[in-house]
């Protein structure tokens, strides 16, 4: 059964096909700082509410999207990440979050705090659950493809991802970008709620010369990312110093020869940034 099964995975086996690699005299480095100021998107995939056991894929055309049950290739990176939604806004695509966190660790926005010691980070902010979304960030690159796909782990998927991450890379000592993998949905209920929970499999490991390669794409990849990842940060650092500032500011009015109107500026809305 067993040399059954040898002869099966050989059988199925193909090389994964990276992305042609970056020349090596230009740095990673100089990649992030040509983005700085640019909002570097990666296509994002979603997990639909209602317990739909298929992926929501980037398209196009938004409003006939894509959906497929399973996703295979290679996680690059992962992070965690924090957001905070005014109430009733969670699951609206054109409202941003009130508060983010890139790391999981610090908020930039309102309240903009340490998220371990956050109010709306705590069990019983909203209901039984958090008032903030704790997720997990997974850059996944497919077979062939050319830029790797983001999916936000809701928190319903986080334990499910940190124990296959126990099991099939940490115990044996091997990064997740090591192995290929699969990732597929099963519905799930609590309390008449319905969702998906993402279930997680290893298709096969690399091995000699392909992982030789893929380390050396992953390891590029990360480094461009974390700089990326820090340098959003720091912009929004800035921005919320500048907001307290022009808060502590005394309010001055224009000279407008008895004329006065008061007006909101809604400017361009953006998502979570990757």
């Amino acid at each position: 059964m067993s040399n059954q099964q040898n002869v099966t995975t050989l059988a199925e086996y193909k090389p994964f096909n990276l992305p042609a690699t970056m020349d090596a005299s230009f740095d990673p480095a100089d990649v992030a700082e040509d983005l700085e100021g640019l909002e570097l998107s990666f296509p994002r995939v979603k997990i639909p509410g209602g317990g739909v056991p298929q992926f929501k894929m980037p398209g196009e055309d938004p409003d006939h999207p894509t959906y497929v049950g399973e996703l295979e290739g290679i996680i690059l990176f992962n992070h965690s990440a924090n957001a905070c939604w005014p109430e009733g806004s969670e699951y609206d695509d054109n409202t941003p979050p009130q508060c983010q966190s890139m790391d999981g660790k610090q908020g930039y926005g309102d309240p903009g705090l340490l998220c371990e010691a956050c109010g709306n980070n705590q069990f019983g902010s909203s209901g039984k659950g958090k008032l903030c979304k704790n997720m997990r960030m997974l850059y996944i690159l497919q077979d062939g493809a050319y830029m790797p796909l983001q999916l936000a782990l809701p928190p319903t998927s986080i334990k499910p991802y940190k124990n296959f991450v126990n099991m099939a890379f940490a115990l044996r000592n091997r990064p997740v970008y090591g192995s290929l993998v699969k990732i597929t949905l099963k519905p799930a209920s609590t309390n008449g709620f319905d969702y998906s929970v993402a279930v997680f499999n290893r298709v096969r490991d690399f091995a000699g010369e392909e992982l030789a390669a893929v380390k050396t794409y992953a390891e590029g990849f990360r480094k461009m990312v974390k700089e990326m990842l820090e340098q959003r940060a720091q912009a929004q650092a800035e921005a919320a110093a500048n907001i307290v500032q022009t808060v502590d500011a005394p309010l001055e009015l224009p000279d407008n020869d008895g004329h006065f109107a008061v007006g909101i500026l809604d400017g361009e809305r953006e998502l979570m940034p990757a």
